[in-house]
């Protein structure tokens, strides 16, 4: 009898323990198909200074929501219902209505460089309305790994020669802070039963692209001129940096603790300024690599300390066999 209590407590613990691998196989996967988002967002820098026309940033944001939005929820065939009308525009003003704006007014009145270095604060303030809105529980490391996170972007961006200008800073914090907002509310609501990341992603970028229109046509104007160079940059925004990307940046944030995505969102200025360096001829300085290896240390560090903490299998083995071993 002994026997049989002892092979099964160790299938139990042998079961427990792949179910905890499996786990932690899963949560990977899901990490880095959602590093692919900022991955491909950090490509936008390049693609608007390369490919697209001078002078109409609200164009290209619109160009990267409104049709890859309407395009999705045409292959998902869903639309909002009952309250998600409002939660969707809501989503969508904050995650790409008003951050779109608002990063290209930054860019346009502030160096690339300060530009990301305040990008590189939105896993602080994820953290900090996390803990508010969703009460994710504020662990020192998560903390710490926010605050390198941050502290290493400003190494690789940041140059001696940084210039400074009210309304583009005011700009680039209004942008994060709407981000960050926007992360924590699509964790706080979730997702509606039934509905698929592809459909979802459609509604907050179509409500994003709605939000974004009458800036274009009252602020902007349309482009006198869009070539084959600019067909293929809206394409990729649209297509790469946009369905694609806020498709898995959704899935991501609605699957991992919200702080997880918040550091992964690091990857966007790292990215353009390891294109600045492979694409455009740029160097990096000895405090440059210094960045790129303390915000790369924070993200690994960060994703590993956002894991939750599950119970060991032993404790669970322990208080199986507890009532033989008294039996006996």
């Amino acid at each position: 009898m002994i026997s049989i209590h002892v092979l099964s407590d160790k299938y139990a613990l042998d079961s427990s323990a792949r179910d905890a691998q499996a786990g932690t196989m899963k949560r990977s996967i899901t990490v880095m198909l959602t590093a692919l988002a900022p991955i491909a967002w950090g490509t936008t820098y390049l693609v608007t200074t390369a490919l697209l026309p001078a002078g109409h940033p609200l164009f290209a944001g619109l160009m990267r929501a409104l049709p890859a939005g309407l395009l999705a929820i045409a292959m998902s065939r869903t639309s909002p219902h009952g309250s998600w009308w409002l939660k969707s525009l809501a989503l969508g003003a904050l995650n790409i209505g008003a951050f779109f704006p608002l990063l290209f007014l930054a860019a346009e009145r502030l160096p690339g460089g300060v530009a990301a270095a305040v990008a590189g604060l939105q896993p602080l303030l994820v953290l900090g309305l996390g803990a508010m809105v969703v009460h994710e529980r504020i662990r020192a490391t998560t903390a710490v790994a926010a605050l390198a996170g941050a502290g290493g972007v400003a190494l690789v961006v940041l140059g001696p020669a940084a210039e400074l200008d009210t309304l583009g800073i005011l700009a680039a914090v209004g942008g994060v802070t709407a981000t960050a907002l926007g992360m924590v509310l699509t964790k706080r609501w979730g997702r509606p039963k039934g509905v698929g990341p592809i459909a979802y992603a459609g509604w907050q970028l179509t409500a994003g692209g709605v939000v974004i229109l009458p800036l274009v046509l009252l602020l902007e104007g349309l482009p006198a001129e869009i070539d084959g160079n600019a067909v293929l940059g809206y394409l990729w925004l649209a297509t790469a940096g946009g369905i694609i990307a806020y498709t898995l940046w959704f899935r991501g944030i609605q699957r991992l603790p919200v702080i997880a995505p918040g550091l992964l969102a690091l990857l966007s200025p790292v990215v353009a300024a390891l294109l600045g360096v492979l694409v455009a001829g740029e160097s990096l300085t000895p405090v440059q690599v210094i960045g790129f290896t303390v915000t790369i240390a924070a993200l690994v560090g960060g994703q590993f300390a956002a894991r939750p903490r599950p119970r060991p299998a032993v404790t669970a083995a322990a208080s199986a066999t507890a009532p033989h071993q008294l039996s006996r």
